[in-house]
C-alpha cells in the first residue's frame, strides 16, 4: 500500500487530470486504508488537514464525483469538528470557483448542456431570490454542482452566492462528517440516511420557504394598509 500522503497527492492529481475517480473513491476502499490515513494523520496533522482540504476544494471547484466519501474521510480523521470545518469551507469556496468559473469562462457550454434547468433555476431565483438557492442548499434536489454551474448564469452577486452556500451546506456536511466518525460500522454510504433523517432535513429545507411567503404576505398586508 502508498504512503497516506501518495494517496491523497493520487488522488489530487487525478482531480486535476480529470481521471475518473468512481473506482477508487468507494467505501470499501476508504474502510481499507483507514488506519493507515488515521496513522498517518496523528503523525503530520497539518499536512493530512490541509492535503485533504485541497483535495475536497478542488474535486468540489471541477465538479467532480466522490465527494460524499471524501465527507466520510473527513469525519473518520479530523472527527466532528474539525472535519466539518474544513469540509465546509473547502465546499463553500470550491462552490464558488465553479460558480466563477461558469459565469466567466464556461457559460455556453453550461448554457447548452443544461438549458432546460437553467430555466428552472432562473425562474426560481427570480421569484425568491436567496431563499431560493438556501432552499436548494439545504434540500439539494438539483445536484450541489449543477446549482454551481446553474447559478453561476444568474445575477446573484458572488459574496452572496458563497455565504448562503456556506450556510446551506452546513447540515449535510454536518450528517455526513458526523457519519464519518463511525465509519467502521457503515456497510454502505446509504446507510447514512435514515427516513426519520430525509423527513428532518425536508422539513429544515422548507423553513426558508416559509419564511419567504410570511413575509411576502406581511408586506403585502402593510402595503394594502398603507
Amino acid at each position: 500500500m502508498k504512503h497516506p500522503f501518495q494517496v491523497f497527492a493520487l488522488i489530487l492529481f487525478l482531480v486535476l487530470i480529470g481521471w475518473p475517480l468512481q473506482q477508487i473513491l468507494t467505501l470499501d476502499n476508504l474502510k481499507a486504508v483507514y488506519h493507515e490515513l488515521e496513522a498517518w494523520h496523528h503523525q503530520q496533522p497539518v499536512w493530512s488537514a490541509l492535503l485533504f482540504f485541497v483535495t475536497y476544494l478542488s474535486m468540489v471547484a471541477l465538479s467532480l464525483p466522490g465527494l460524499t466519501l471524501l465527507m466520510l474521510t473527513g469525519g473518520a480523521l479530523f472527527g466532528l469538528t474539525l472535519g466539518t470545518v474544513l469540509v465546509s469551507f473547502a465546499a463553500s469556496i470550491g462552490s464558488t470557483l465553479a460558480f466563477l468559473l461558469s459565469r466567466h469562462l464556461l457559460h455556453d457550454w453550461v448554457q447548452a448542456r443544461w438549458g432546460e434547468r437553467l430555466t428552472t433555476i432562473q425562474n426560481g431565483f427570480a421569484r425568491d431570490g436567496t431563499i431560493y438557492l438556501l432552499t436548494l442548499r439545504l434540500l439539494p434536489v438539483i445536484p450541489s454542482f449543477l446549482v454551481n454551474l446553474l447559478m453561476g448564469l444568474t445575477p446573484i452577486p458572488v459574496r452572496t452566492f458563497y455565504w448562503v452556500s456556506q450556510v446551506g451546506m452546513l447540515a449535510a456536511t454536518l450528517l455526513y462528517v458526523q457519519a464519518g466518525t463511525q465509519l467502521t460500522q457503515l456497510n454502505q454510504p446509504s446507510d447514512i440516511l435514515s427516513p426519520e433523517l430525509f423527513v428532518a432535513l425536508l422539513l429544515l429545507a422548507l423553513l426558508p420557504v416559509l419564511a419567504n411567503v410570511l413575509l411576502k404576505r406581511y408586506k403585502q398586508y402593510h402595503t394594502n394598509v398603507a
